[in-house]
């Protein structure tokens, strides 16, 4: 009676080994391919750069001046009206940080931007130069809390497109972004000038 109890103890105990060791049954999701889990919404910021805007998803911006316990909402897109009311119930929002893909062509889509409170301020970075005058002087409309950075990928085709940068009031830093730093062709940029270098 023993042996058949021992027998049965250890028929059960091979058979429950075997079913914990196999296959799972449960349904996973497979794995995003190796470029989908390095890219952000814009693209990876260590892809050759073929594009600024694709560098400038989601930048962190550090102000070692500003010592507040606040908070920083960022957006790659132009925030809605629902959005800006959102924004509204977070407590010490103190930064708002839009990166853009593109220049928006005229003052129409950053109305929703001046409903902001005027005790937060507003970061923007933009890629590349104005493609028109009309998109550069459209920032002017914003409101004083607006806060504009330019990344570009070299020295501007004309001088004209310096005069464009130089009528934005709200214009407070241009970044280029070049492997060989060169102030060449930013002689009459009346704003301060950086240099960024993408390194892979």
């Amino acid at each position: 009676m023993k042996t058949w109890t021992l027998t049965l103890l250890l028929a059960a105990a091979w058979l429950s080994g075997c079913v914990a060791g196999g296959p799972a049954t449960t349904a996973s999701t497979p794995a995003p391919p190796p470029s989908a889990q390095t890219s952000g919404p814009l693209g990876s910021p260590f892809a050759e750069h073929h594009g600024v805007a694709a560098s400038l998803a989601t930048p962190l911006i550090i102000d070692r001046a500003d010592v507040r316990i606040g908070t920083t909402a960022q957006f790659d897109r132009l925030p809605t009206t629902a959005d800006i009311n959102d924004l509204l119930g977070l407590p010490g929002l103190a930064h708002v940080v839009v990166s853009l893909a593109s220049w928006p062509s005229d003052y129409e889509p950053l109305q929703t931007l001046g409903a902001l409170p005027e005790a937060c301020d507003l970061i923007v970075v933009l890629p590349g130069y104005p493609p028109s005058r009309a998109a550069a002087e459209a920032w002017n409309y914003v409101g004083p809390g607006v806060r504009l950075i330019v990344v570009v990928t070299g020295p501007p085709a004309t001088s004209a497109v310096i005069y464009d940068l130089n009528t934005m009031r709200s214009l407070e830093r241009v970044i280029a972004q070049m492997d060989e730093p060169s102030r060449s062709g930013f002689d009459r940029l009346q704003r301060p000038l950086s240099f960024r270098k993408i390194v892979p």
